[in-house]
């Protein structure tokens, strides 16, 4: 008797990885942060859940997104891409206009952020912070 384990195991396999990607692109990922300029809400080494879905979905690859229902509000921790296209890891300061806003450290002295390249556009954001182990 021919059995289609291997067969099975590898479609398994395949499905858990495509699944495991798919949640990582469009619903949450986890982002360890690196440098002290959250301190002290946010150490270096420290692992943050990010909630891809909080402000809309993105389109992968492009920065823009497909369908906006929320934008970032004063107070809210986001991670970005900054001007330079490096990942960042701030709190949103005042709103400029609908679609940008200024992103400050919580450690000003140790903070590379708005007061140094201006304000951030709304589709620079990739997610908001939700969770902090």
């Amino acid at each position: 008797m021919k059995t289609d384990a291997p067969v099975n195991a590898s479609r398994i396999v395949l499905s858990a990885f495509l699944a495991a990607l798919l949640m990582k692109v469009f619903l949450f990922d986890f982002v360890i942060a690196d440098g002290r300029s959250m301190v002290p809400a946010i150490h270096p080494g420290t692992v943050l859940v990010v909630n891809r879905l909080a402000y809309g979905i993105r389109f992968p690859g492009t920065g823009k997104y497909l369908f906006r229902w929320s934008l970032p509000k004063a107070g809210d921790v986001v991670i970005f891409l900054t001007p330079q296209g490096q990942i960042a890891v701030k709190r949103c300061g005042t709103v400029v206009g609908k679609e940008d806003f200024f992103a400050l450290g919580d450690n000003s002295l140790e903070s590379y952020d708005s007061r140094s390249y201006g304000p951030v556009p709304a589709d620079s954001v990739v997610g908001k912070v939700m969770g902090i182990k």
